[in-house]
């Protein structure tokens, strides 16, 4: 489970801009004749049309991508009846978790209102803001009347996640474990521990998909659901069972299913024993399990066994539902979200468990080959699948029940209108992120007697992306970590500049003086040298006593590079080296280059880039297009730049004809793929949507990311050294905490492939 202090929850919660989501203008606003349309009097159209045909809400309003995530706050997480208000932050976290996984916009509710109806009547009297209800953390059983009710009165989806996320993810799971367990689910015999929402919800759902009513046995805090109980609610009474048993010890003797979504702990060893071979075992208690993990598996040999934790084999994770079927149910305007669309949900995840899983995937679960089995009979929450292979069933599914408003006839197209929407944004570093945390490297900050390297540090060892290194001076470091409560133990720091480094300073003198020696370096100023950070700490990666080195924070660009080239020298044949930006934007991942290194590039250095550029950009499983830009388009102008870029294309149709290249061109042709096809339907880039830009000197591009950075709001990492004998890499001065740890997974991912090609 990550770790995480107090302080760190308050102030992820705090820091910037409150709270975790926020509302952005989709449309132009800058000028008058914007603002007369945004609002009067141009707005006036359509709200005619859309009182002439409500439906038009959905052509001329955000509608269609919103959702309401509302709650009373009587059932929040594991807090209980807190109350709406103190309910606010998770309904935010919904939120947040709603954008980044499925691009679906929220507004979060909070009703303070206990009175189910008068809970209903107030989503009711709101819903026509929404194009779908997601209600959450409503305890029972007043959840199931307000849910019943809505469907009944709305025409929109209606979704009780706490219900039906987690029946929709574990039915999923039972699904592939009959299979692998070779059982009938007609056969099962089930028992399920708690009787709330989630209990209900899932049993129902497991008898849809076929597991025989009278074969599913409920306990609540007072034992079995059996004839002889009395004062159950209408809900509990449904599962009212003809049995001996009382209790969950004589309930689970030869029991093929067991769910647990109540308490630690109370699924004892002696109790699994019972079981029948090959018992499949839900034990979704959090934040600990009715029986951990560990003493499950050391009890049967024979058990497929899945939790709620991250930290375990088959997670069942509600995040792996909701967004994709809300995103399903939107695109097809549907008016409800019905059994048979959960049902799809479930066959979905259950049938993408067992394809090949993407190589980000596994890096990122720190496995060699994550394949359908015991311990993968559901997919990962971080698996970038899941959005087009979710939601297409279950707008499929819509469309075939008659709930939808709209079709969708191509298939292909749709999934890819999926992929589009989501880019590669945050994903990408996420992937990059899991990748680094799949085989940590040793990762030498030269600035950490710095309070913003020191976070950034805490960040990078609880969540697993390197094994840090520290250069500094160790009490200051140490009494940093102190005086700012930072939670970080066992790290190693040098002090390159004590007693105790004497043997390092000299070993690592002696081999720089080797290299440099002809170069107008004696060895007294190889070891003078070793005084300062940044060439210590290349040293160190250049001797193989690290892997990777991160620095620039407080540093100037060319203090790091100067002694990063002169010690590590490139790792091409062309000993060429260029530094790349990835730019983040809404319209997906640029890669930008050269935008560090090369002044004035001749037309060579702008091929090389080129080819050092379309190289990483595959390292993140995306194939490079590439436009190599100027202010000409294909020959207009005449001028340095424009021949040095045209000439460069050459060089590279010539020398590489399989990348994707084309060129000299300008910006809005290179990013306008209509624009570009209509004007110059000749160049080889086609149809196809640009993602890596080549600038034809170092001022364009460095100007460019920058822009792009402060004006156009885009997230920039980098800059990313390309061609570098070992993996150095620099930051942004005075980056971000983010930025810092985002750069350092970079290095480890660096790190792991130079080492992989070695």
């Amino acid at each position: 489970m990550a770790k995480f202090t107090k302080e760190d929850a308050l102030n992820y919660h705090s820091s910037g801009r409150p709270g975790k989501i926020e509302v952005i203008p989709t449309k132009s606003h800058t000028t008058q004749q914007d603002l007369s349309l945004a609002y009067s009097p141009g707005v006036a159209e359509p709200c005619l049309e859309i009182e002439k045909n409500p439906e038009d809400a959905y052509k001329y309003t955000a509608r269609g991508n919103l959702v309401a995530v509302i709650s009373n706050g009587t059932a929040v997480l594991g807090l209980g009846d807190i109350g709406a208000l103190a309910g606010k932050p998770v309904m935010e976290g919904k939120g947040l978790l709603f954008k980044i996984f499925a691009d679906i916009d929220v507004f979060d509710i909070e009703v303070d209102r206990h009175d189910p109806k008068e809970f209903i009547a107030t989503v009711d009297a709101i819903s026509p803001t929404f194009g779908g209800i997601n209600l959450e953390d409503i305890k029972a059983p007043e959840c199931f009347e307000i849910e019943e009710k809505l469907k009944k009165m709305l025409d929109i989806p209606v979704f009780h996640d706490d219900q039906h996320g987690t029946a929709i993810i574990s039915a999923a799971g039972l699904l592939n474990a009959l299979e692998l367990v070779n059982k009938k689910i007609g056969e099962l015999k089930v028992v399920v521990n708690g009787a709330g929402a989630s209990a209900i919800s899932c049993a129902k759902l497991y008898i849809s998909l076929g597991v025989k009513a009278e074969h599913v046995f409920m306990c609540d805090s007072r034992g079995v659901l059996n004839t002889r109980r009395t004062g159950l609610n209408k809900y509990k009474a449904d599962f009212v069972r003809e049995t001996d048993a009382d209790t969950l010890a004589e309930m689970i003797k030869d029991a093929d299913v067991f769910l647990g979504l109540s308490v630690a702990d109370v699924l004892s060893p002696e109790m699994l024993k019972t079981m029948a071979p090959n018992p499949i075992v839900f034990a979704m208690a959090n934040p600990n399990p009715e029986i951990s993990y560990e003493l499950a598996m050391e009890t049967r040999d024979d058990i497929v066994f899945a939790t709620g934790r991250s930290d375990y084999p088959n997670q069942i994770n509600n995040v792996l539902g909701f967004p994709f079927i809300f995103r399903g149910a939107l695109d097809v305007k549907a008016s409800a979200i019905n059994e048979e669309m959960k049902i799809a949900a479930v066959h979905a995840l259950a049938n993408l468990t067992k394809e090949d899983v993407p190589e980000t995937v596994n890096k990122a679960y720190k496995t060699q080959n994550l394949s359908f089995g015991r311990e993968y009979i559901i997919p990962k929450p971080l698996d970038p699948r899941l959005i087009y292979h979710v939601a297409p069933a279950v707008a499929r599914a819509a469309i075939e029940t008659g709930v939808a408003r709209a079709s969708i006839t191509d298939w292909d197209a749709y999934k890819a209108s999926l992929r589009k929407r989501m880019g590669l944004d945050n994903q990408l570093i996420r992937e990059v992120i899991s990748k680094a945390r799949s085989n940590p490297k040793r990762l030498v900050f030269s600035e950490a007697d710095n309070y913003m390297m020191l976070k950034a540090v805490q960040t990078i060892k609880h969540e697993g992306i390197a094994e840090p290194v520290l250069l500094g001076d160790k009490k200051r470091i140490l009494d940093m970590i102190e005086e700012f409560h930072l939670d970080i133990t066992d790290v190693e720091i040098i002090e390159q500049r004590c007693p105790e480094a004497d043997d390092l300073r000299k070993r690592y003198a002696k081999r720089l003086f080797e290299k440099r020696a002809r170069k107008g370096m004696t060895y007294d100023d190889a070891l003078a040298s070793m005084l300062l950070p940044n060439h210590f700490g290349i040293m160190m990666v250049e001797m193989g006593d690290a892997d990777a080195f991160l620095s620039g924070f407080s540093s100037k660009y060319a203090d790091v590079i100067r002694p990063a080239i002169q010690i590590t020298g490139s790792n091409n044949p062309k000993k060429h080296i260029a530094g790349m930006y990835i730019v983040q934007t809404k319209k997906g991942t640029f890669f930008f280059a050269d935008t560090t290194v090369n002044i004035q590039p001749s037309a060579q250095t702008i091929a090389d880039t080129t080819v050092l550029v379309a190289e990483s950009v595959r390292h993140f499983n995306i194939e490079p297009v590439i436009a190599i830009v100027s202010y000409s388009n294909f020959g207009t102008i005449k001028g340095d730049s424009p021949q040095r870029a045209h000439d460069a294309v050459k060089i590279l149709h010539e020398e590489h004809p399989d990348l994707v290249v084309d060129g000299e061109m300008q910006m809005n042709y290179a990013l306008n793929t209509a624009l570009r096809m209509k004007k110059y339907p000749f160049n080889k880039l086609g149809k196809k949507q640009v993602n890596t830009i080549i600038f034809p000197n170092l001022s364009s591009g460095n100007i460019a990311y920058k822009m792009m950075q402060e004006i156009g709001g885009a997230e920039v990492t980098g800059p990313l050294l390309l061609g570098i004998g070992k993996p150095v890499h620099i930051l942004q001065m005075e980056a971000s905490v983010r930025e810092i740890v985002d750069m350092a997974a970079f290095a480890v991912v660096d790190a792991q492939y130079q080492q992989s090609i070695l």
